[in-house]
């Protein structure tokens, strides 16, 4: 059996892993990626970049139509068949040859195979045509290999061979109908891509959409997928699915049914840990990952975890922020440099407890940022909720004909500073850098009214949530 030293091995090669190697080799470290699947991973070709590339062409057709002058111009329908070659270019056709490109220019280097943890410091990579490959660390093995779709125990779903988020994000044809298990990001966002190309969607959730954030993003989603033509089952539990000639039939716990030609679960994730050879160093196979803030496994001076399978926060922009920390806290470490590991340092993801921006991408978008009233009082914050109706905003009015949305701000009154916004709203999603930053810097409220959003701009919202509140009680 070959053998191969390297200062860090990574498993898992997708944008995460990768950042965690590009990170490492620019603080002077070798690096491996070891990946059986194709480099750049789930974001890439089955997740976020074809999921966004299905959602945009309905979205901007939309748009247009709310724009009087612009609307009259409108004459033709979406054309799926130009959605779905865009999508693919923005896969690369799945193909991953520049993904390689990039890793070997940023030079780091590649091992195609499944990859197992055999001992401390230690990966075996078996290749496609069962050749093994011992690679040994120096300093750090890092496990990247993010998570898989869950697909719960309901009678009859595994046998009725349901889509997951891949087939879904990835299809080549467009089913005449779709139902949907589910009422998440991935459920809500998939409804509405294939809503916009004409799809009869049945969205089935068995609590209210999207659960978890502000109550009203949810209402509103709810409303607008109504709107789109989707039907919308809320409080609503899966009983057993079974698949025959007309396509997939869902019996529901109240006793209806629903029959659609291809059955999509989208009811959350689980760790891709379960051949991963946690099991040889004394871990659970099929578990989740804990970790530190500077994701170093707890009992382990070698062990990293990032992204997904750590399940700080299961979204591609935390884990790369993850990876980053991780790939310089390990170089610090074998440097014998000091590290930076107090809350907000560089060597930690401090902001994965209560900064994480997240946005759905339906329509309307729902973009938040840190925590939510709830969340708030559940932390023990004295809060003040302020509201504010986006349509009154002028560049709103400007930018939409009948524009429609809400902002929240959630202020920690003792300290004056935001602990969390959400908006939902047309493109809302443009917004969300400047509240991240008011969340990350805890900037006060006396300082936050000297940031002059430019006018007409839908980021007058700012202005008008300050103006709600009031002056803060003392200021810088």
């Amino acid at each position: 059996m070959e053998t191969t030293e390297y200062d860090v091995i990574v498993l898992g090669a997708g944008a995460v892993g990768e950042n965690v190697a590009d990170r490492a080799v620019r603080g002077g470290l070798r690096a491996v990626l070891v990946e059986h699947e194709l480099v750049g991973g789930e974001c890439s070709y089955w997740a976020c970049m074809p999921s966004k590339a299905l959602l945009r062409p309905a979205q901007a057709l939309r748009a247009a139509r709310q724009v009087a002058g612009a609307a009259q111009a409108v004459t033709g329908e979406l054309d799926v068949s130009a959605v779905l070659a865009r999508r693919d270019s923005f896969t690369s056709n799945w193909s991953d040859e520049g993904q390689v490109e990039w890793v070997e220019g940023a030079g780091i280097s590649l091992v195609r195979g499944h990859g197992r943890i055999t001992g401390p410091k230690t990966v075996t990579v078996t290749d496609p045509d069962g050749r093994e490959t011992l690679l040994t660390a120096r300093h750090a093995v890092v496990v990247s290999t993010g998570s898989d779709p869950m697909v719960p125990d309901i009678e009859g779903l595994a046998a009725a061979d349901p889509w997951t988020s891949r087939e879904a994000t990835s299809a080549k044809t467009v089913p005449a109908s779709l139902a949907i298990i589910g009422g998440g990001v991935v459920g809500v966002e998939m409804a509405t891509a294939y809503a916009g190309f004409g799809t009869q969607v049945t969205l089935i959730s068995r609590s209210g959409l999207l659960e978890g954030m502000e109550p009203f993003a949810g209402e509103a989603v709810t409303k607008a997928l109504r709107d789109q033509g989707v039907t919308v089952l809320l409080d609503t539990t899966t009983a057993r699915v079974s698949r025959g000639e007309d396509g997939v039939t869902v019996e529901t716990g109240d006793g209806t049914t629903v029959t659609a030609r291809e059955l999509l679960v989208a009811t959350g994730r689980k760790p891709r840990t379960g051949d991963i050879g946690l099991d040889t160093i004394g871990l659970t196979p099929g578990d989740w990952i804990e970790t530190d803030d500077t994701m170093l496994v707890p009992g382990f001076d070698w062990l990293y975890a990032v992204g997904d399978v750590n399940r700080r926060a299961l979204l591609t922009h935390q884990g790369k922020y993850q990876a980053r920390a991780a790939g310089d806290v390990i170089s610090a470490r074998a440097d014998g440099r000091p590290v930076s590991d107090g809350p907000w340092g560089v060597h930690v993801a401090t902001a994965d407890h209560a900064a994480v921006p997240q946005v759905t991408f339906s329509d309307p978008e729902v973009a938040s940022v840190g925590l939510t009233a709830d969340a708030a009082r559940r932390a023990g914050y004295d809060i003040r909720v302020v509201d504010y109706d986006m349509g009154r905003v002028a560049g709103a009015s400007v930018y939409a004909d009948g524009y429609a949305g809400t902002a929240r701000m959630v202020v920690d009154v003792k300290r004056e500073v935001v602990l969390g916004v959400t908006f939902v709203g047309p493109d809302v999603s443009e917004l969300l850098q400047a509240a991240t930053i008011a969340v990350v810097g805890e900037v006060p409220l006396g300082r936050l009214w000297h940031a002059v959003p430019a006018y007409p701009t839908v980021n007058e919202i700012w202005l008008r949530l300050l103006e709600t509140y009031g002056r803060p009680s003392a200021t810088e």
